[in-house]
């Protein structure tokens, strides 16, 4: 009789999870503003390239809005700048993880670290990577953005996204990505890198959605 009631409540969960993934349907969150509108100038930094990815790139992503940039402070100290955003809509793909794409673009990890800056009244969780591809060497600092929180690991951002799913209906999030060559010292590497990240926020909220 126990073993009876056990499988008829197995099933009644099945049947309730099976009705819950027909019917329900996340929505699309656009952002406030489309990043062909992001600045040429962001605080002391100066655009000097733009770039688009490539289409095989993008059909695998399924990014809703790619910022893909270049800028270069008064002392000439260069950044890049990804920044993808996910609407969470039925076109928009999942975020990949950079601890596999990087590997596959040819990228060694040397270390890997999650740390915080305090930008803009908040700290900000990110991870400080380092790789190294040949006698290149490249800091990579980068974290999750849903909503108003940042997230530093993969986890915790499916976590957040399923939370919104089912409170919410929205799964939107976006990855921000900096990186710095690094000629030496990567600790002034990473000064440079986290003086880009506190210039950025503030710029950056008026793109994203909260």
């Amino acid at each position: 009789m126990i073993g009876k009631s056990r499988f008829l409540a197995v099933y009644a969960l099945l049947g309730a999870a099976a009705l819950y993934m027909t019917v329900h349907r996340d929505l699309g969150v656009p952002m406030k503003k489309p990043f062909e509108d992001f600045p040429a100038a962001v605080s002391s930094w100066k655009l000097t390239r733009e770039s688009s990815l490539p289409e095989s790139v993008q059909q695998v992503l399924k990014a809703s809005d790619v910022l893909y940039r270049e800028y270069v402070n008064p002392r000439g100290e260069r950044v890049l700048l990804y920044v993808g955003y996910h609407d969470g809509g039925k076109e928009s793909g999942e975020i990949h993880s950079p601890k596999h794409c990087l590997p596959g673009s040819g990228w060694c990890e040397v270390y890997s670290k999650r740390a915080e800056v305090a930008t803009a009244g908040e700290k900000l969780k990110f991870v400080r990577a380092l790789y190294q591809k040949g006698e290149n060497k490249e800091l990579f600092l980068y974290w999750f953005q849903v909503g108003k929180t940042s997230i530093s690991d993969e986890y915790s951002l499916k976590v957040a996204e399923i939370a919104n799913s089912v409170l919410h209906r929205r799964r939107d999030a976006s990855f921000i990505r900096i990186s710095v060559p690094v000629e030496g010292d990567d600790q002034k590497a990473a000064l440079v890198g986290e003086q880009f990240v506190k210039d950025l926020i503030p710029t950056l909220r008026e793109f994203l959605p909260s």
